[in-house]
């Protein structure tokens, strides 16, 4: 089990190698020079070459992309030419944002998602249930910037019930910390909704598939003999059973929330990763692209690699294979 552990790991690491080349030869071949003192005719031609040598763009793009997996290797991301400050730090103040949004897209997934699931199993085939199938397909299926359009349309400029986007409102700061904390939950709801219900709506179809998987197995027709509930049958026996496939979209989801939110910080103005690498790309400020592209690599890596742990914690025949 160790050595297979190991040899996943490696595998990974090497794939996250030959995703950050490739994101480095996209970069290389963009149109025009990194940074927007490259793009203004007032900046001097022989200040121009200063600022090249001073980020290393003066070198031959091998070895930069040499010194960019060195400096990784020890946590130094380079310095952004838009914010002018270090990566780590501008990386560092988006996070705990993505972290936020990505949690609560997480809870509203599996705390919606898992019930939805259960809930039209235990009426398959009825009208209920088509109805569920439909429109869980129909909310996955959507882009999850459309939605969050149709939410701004909705709540934001139709009823005027929720903010449109940031974090705060103007002023808040000044205010105590209940109601700065229910200003921001308030914020958060239709970001969280336009990246959490599209991820339900899957775990959704994901549960009622597995519990219809395993509702002709011969312990729960045992179960229902000894006289035991359906609910404690579907939650105590048939959703354990069902729990493989559920724990690896776990796993995965989880990397996507943090690392796919781009469009919905963008459309909700979301100081997140995602938004930091939307401006990153218009500034085409390489060091930070670099580095979210790495980050959100490792993390979907890392995700599917917390999946297959947990799916051989789960199935035994996965462990001895």
């Amino acid at each position: 089990m160790a050595l297979a552990v190991l040899r996943r790991l490696s595998g990974a690491l090497a794939l996250l190698l030959v995703i950050l080349a490739g994101a480095f030869a996209l970069l290389e071949a963009m149109p025009g020079e990194p940074g927007a003192a490259f793009e203004d005719a007032r900046v001097p031609p022989d200040q121009r070459d200063r600022i090249r040598a001073l980020y290393g763009l003066d070198r031959p793009a091998p070895e930069r992309f040499l010194r960019f997996v060195g400096a990784a290797l020890r946590f130094e991301w380079g310095y952004s030419f838009s914010h002018h400050r270090p990566v780590t730090a501008v990386l560092g103040a988006a996070l705990p944002w993505t972290l936020l949004l990505g949690g609560a897209a997480l809870a509203l997934e599996f705390g919606l998602g898992i019930p939805l699931g259960l809930w039209a199993a235990r009426r398959a085939g009825s009208a209920a249930d088509h109805l569920v199938r439909a429109t869980t397909l129909a909310i996955w299926a959507m882009p999850s910037f459309w939605l969050g359009l149709l939410l701004l349309l909705l709540f934001s400029f139709g009823l005027g019930a929720l903010p449109a986007g940031g974090v705060s409102t103007a002023g808040a700061d000044l205010w105590s910390p209940l109601p700065r904390a229910l200003d921001l939950l308030r914020h958060l709801a239709l970001p969280a909704l336009a990246l959490g219900l599209p991820a339900a709506a899957t775990t959704a179809r994901f549960v009622r598939a597995g519990l219809l998987e395993v509702a002709g197995e011969p312990y729960l027709a045992a179960a229902r003999a000894r006289g035991l509930s359906e609910s404690r049958i579907l939650w105590g026996h048939a959703l354990r059973a069902a729990a493989a496939p559920i724990v690896q979209l776990f796993g995965l989801t989880l990397a996507g929330l943090l690392s796919g939110a781009l469009a919905v910080e963008v459309v909700f103005a979301w100081p997140g990763l995602g938004r930091v690498t939307y401006d990153a790309l218009a500034a085409r400020d390489y060091p930070v692209l670099l580095a979210g592209a790495t980050l959100s690599a490792a993390t979907v890596l890392a995700g599917s690699f917390l999946a297959e742990l947990l799916h051989a914690a789960l199935d035994p025949r996965v462990r001895r294979g």
